[in-house]
């Protein structure tokens, strides 16, 4: 399974163009060690625990930052079935909708097919990643107080696409393979996000059925 999930996501095909960390940086060397263990096929409630000898928030900017990798290339699996007429809005089924607000251009909630509200998504997480006033790179800028806050935001949005992709795109991941890679990651980051409280359990609430299978 360990050799398979990495193959899977290592591929070209992705949404957005991913976040690399610079090598010789503390944050490069938590990416791997965190990538090492969770392709060991250890636990992955295990995987998800703090170093003893490292700092809790560069352990979540770190796991922020695979996260959107990740996601972001489930979603370009399933981006050209994702289609203004297939998905004109972005759900998770009848019981749930989301509407995109940034502030800027949208300044209100407003719905949006899927495609467009994720793209939106990407690119606004994109920018909070690389901003170094929020994600500092050197381990001798501290990070500020927005840091939390904003991962969390991230960590929250990023789970709408889970969401989307699960109820409305699941038979594509099934016809593609994709299915036990893309359930390993989202075991990966439910464990994470409740390991640190990161993301309001009322959130997680559209995927609560299938997350009792795959993480109880």
């Amino acid at each position: 399974m360990a050799s398979s999930f990495s193959s899977f996501f290592s591929r070209d095909k992705t949404f957005r163009k991913p976040k690399k960390f610079e090598q010789g940086t503390t944050k490069y060397n938590l990416h791997k060690q965190a990538n090492a263990s969770l392709q060991s096929g250890i636990d992955l409630r295990s995987v998800v625990k703090k170093p003893p000898d490292h700092d809790l928030q560069d352990w979540i900017a770190v796991h922020v930052v695979e996260f959107f990798n990740r996601i972001n290339l489930i979603y370009g699996t399933v981006c050209e079935y994702c289609t203004k007429e297939t998905c004109p809005k972005m759900s998770g089924g009848p019981k749930y909708e989301y509407q995109w607000c940034d502030g800027v251009d949208y300044k209100k909630p407003t719905a949006l097919p899927a495609q467009k509200y994720t793209s939106l998504l990407m690119d606004w997480v994109d920018a909070q990643i690389n901003n170094e006033d929020i994600f500092p790179v050197s381990i001798e800028v501290p990070f500020p107080k927005t840091f939390l806050p904003t991962a969390k935001k991230i960590l929250t949005r990023l789970f709408r696409v889970f969401v989307h992709v699960y109820i409305h795109h699941f038979d594509t991941l099934v016809s593609i393979g994709a299915e036990a890679h893309v359930n390993t990651c989202y075991k990966h980051y439910y464990y994470f996000v409740t390991e640190f409280n990161l993301v309001d359990r009322k959130e997680l609430e559209p995927l609560k059925d299938m997350t009792e299978r795959l993480c109880r």
